[in-house]
């Protein structure tokens, strides 16, 4: 039996019995390159990867955008964004719920993660929408899909881990998630519209209003619509790289806060514990999923799984659905930065090696994981939401997702058969 077998068994059969799958990823990845080269070379590996890995000057990017989406968040953005939105949308049928995920589109842009999102939201948005007699499965609903765009608009912390792991440009990741990112937000909305045609009584309209007050209500959002363009127009320009733009980005998200006044020290120190807790879990998670893929590389996975696919005779496009099919499997039961780690080095060889482009496969692996957070039984989105709303029972949020998870499977169709989707703004960078 071929090493790698035994490899993925041992690491499934290790998760299963409870261990975090960092741990398990460098556990067996350890013991599998002991096995091969020797227990000195493996462990000589282990302390190099963890050295290499801990004072990267590329991995500098995490911390900074995590800490610069904490300080968004603490400033209080979120309700300006959603009474902006609700301004324009909220008069029509299902309106509050479009604003909603309008709303979670313009915090993507500045947060990176699509958790905060949702349970930021979730605090906003889903009063107002029960003050209007909202059915909880479509206000729900909204909230967790609108959520998970936050890891495909940039900036992205998956993105950065994809490109970390693949050698591939950040700053064109950032660049080719904006329009499939948009394209998201648009199929949303046409899955509340196509709800509330399907059931009127879920999200009444609103009221409608005047001009004047509506521009009144976009004065809120300047400051974050600047702090994109900035972070993203200079990564787009070439005026900076995506490291400096991450440093660039938190900055600016500090002074953004400093000028609400919502910046207290105890909201600093706040910020600084959890972006220190959510760098430390992403960097051993990145630690075990490395040690794990030089396992891979040396038992010869990539070349087995390149052999497989030639000795068939399947089609390029065949292999990328099957992989599709395995992620959407694998979304099920993993998280969704633990099944990136898992996958991606399994997976990228054999795209690469079939002459994909590695921008629009890690788009593909970005949007299924964003389809991974809002699928039954571990979508990460629906267990936040339950602690933020726990009157509101998980089946109900399930439902409320199902439109939502639809217009996802679409998008997914289109970024595949149009990878000019992906690929137009990348091309055009300085």
């Amino acid at each position: 039996m071929s090493v790698w077998i035994i490899g993925m068994s041992l690491l499934l059969a290790v998760i299963l019995m409870g261990m975090p799958i960092a741990f398990s990823m460098a556990l067996v990845g350890f013991l599998g390159t002991a096995y091969i080269v020797g227990v000195m070379p493996a462990l000589g590996m282990v302390a190099q990867v963890t050295y290499d890995t801990g004072l990267s000057y590329e991995l500098s990017v995490v911390p900074l955008f995590i800490l610069m989406g904490n300080l968004v968040t603490r400033s209080g953005l979120s309700e300006d964004l959603y009474r902006a939105a609700n301004a324009w949308l909220g008069h029509l049928k299902g309106g509050l719920a479009m604003a909603t995920v309008v709303a979670c589109a313009g915090f993507a842009s500045v947060c990176g993660s699509s958790l905060a999102t949702a349970a930021t939201m979730a605090k906003v948005a889903m009063p107002s929408m029960r003050k209007y007699g909202y059915h909880d499965s479509l206000a729900a609903g909204s909230i967790a899909s609108g959520g998970t765009l936050g890891i495909l608009i940039p900036p992205s912390v998956i993105m950065v881990i994809y490109g970390i792991l693949t050698g591939t440009n950040i700053g064109k990741l950032f660049m080719a998630g904006i329009l499939p990112g948009l394209v998201g937000m648009l199929g949303y909305i046409f899955a509340v519209a196509w709800t509330t045609w399907r059931h009127p009584d879920y999200g009444p309209r609103g009221e409608r209003l005047p001009f004047l007050a509506r521009i009144k209500a976009m004065q809120g959002v300047w400051g974050v619509l600047s702090l994109f363009l900035l972070v993203i127009g200079g990564i787009y320009l070439g005026v900076f790289t995506a490291t400096e733009a991450a440093g660039i980005g938190a900055f600016g998200a500090f002074i953004f806060a400093l000028a609400r006044r919502t910046l207290t020290i105890s909201n600093l120190i706040t910020v600084l514990v959890e972006t220190t807790t959510t760098t430390a879990m992403m960097f051993t998670v990145l630690i075990g999923a490395l040690i794990f893929s030089n396992f891979v590389n040396l038992a010869g996975l990539p070349q087995a799984l390149s052999g497989w696919v030639q000795g068939f005779d399947i089609h390029p496009m065949a292999v990328i659905g099957l992989i599709l099919c395995i992620y959407l499997l694998l979304g099920c039961l993993l998280e969704s930065l633990s099944m990136v780690m898992l996958t991606v080095p399994i997976f990228f060889p054999l795209v690469d090696q079939l002459g994909f482009d590695a921008i629009w496969f890690g788009i593909l692996v970005v949007v299924m994981t964003e389809i991974s957070m809002i699928t039954p039984p571990v979508g990460l989105n629906v267990f936040v939401l339950r602690a933020v709303l726990p009157d509101v029972m998980t089946r109900t949020i399930f439902r409320g997702i199902m439109p939502f998870l639809g217009a996802d499977i679409i998008r997914l169709a289109v970024i595949v058969f149009v990878p000019w989707l992906s690929l137009v703004l990348p091309s055009m960078m300085k």
